[in-house]
């Protein structure tokens, strides 16, 4: 398990059917070291602090197992972007990893990098914000109907983070996993 790639982004104003909306789901890979504290990374925005950022979602990470699947179906949907391969940060990911899917983790799951601790607080929940970014409206259902949420992270120890970090996994109480929580969310 590591860390494939770190991205940050800025939130700014664009046009998603026909309305000026504030967001920074658009995240890029930055290089070398990236300060994590107990809100997130160095650099890095949320537009819309309601529904992200904060302790319990300071960082958002998302598997890279899940990118030949996206790739396939905004191919299949002929998104304008669908034959470009599938970027970290597309997805609006502060950490792309590898490893270490949804089904394996579980709420209080402790990550341990080599320099700092990261907990699984909650799945994203996704938003038309998403379906703008992967380029076609079917998106959100998508990552509803397939689990393939990601997970919101807190900051347990604050320090730094960089592509290529391994990850150690601790279990937590292993009471509630992650995606029975995104699927019982889903069903209210």
């Amino acid at each position: 398990m590591q860390v494939v790639s770190v991205n940050v982004g800025r939130a700014s104003s664009v046009e998603i059917s026909g309305k000026r909306v504030l967001t920074a789901i658009g995240k890029h890979a930055v290089q070398g070291p990236v300060e994590v504290g107990p809100l997130g990374l160095a650099g890095d925005e949320q537009a819309d602090p309601s529904v992200h950022g904060g302790l319990s979602k300071a960082i958002y990470a998302y598997p890279s197992e899940h990118f030949p699947f996206w790739q396939t179906v905004r191919a299949q949907a002929r998104a304008a972007d669908g034959s470009s391969p599938i970027r970290p940060g597309l997805l609006g990911e502060n950490l792309t990893l590898a490893g270490l899917t949804e089904d394996r983790m579980w709420i209080g799951d402790r990550l341990h990098l080599p320099n700092c601790v990261l907990a699984v607080s909650e799945p994203r929940f996704p938003c038309f914000k998403l379906a703008a970014a992967m380029g076609f409206a079917q998106a959100v259902k998508l990552m509803q109907q397939s689990g393939y949420c990601g997970t919101y992270l807190g900051v347990i120890e604050p320090g730094a983070v960089a592509a290529g970090d391994p990850i150690r996994l601790e279990p937590g109480p292993r009471e509630l996993p992650l995606r029975d929580l995104f699927k019982a969310r889903l069903r209210r």
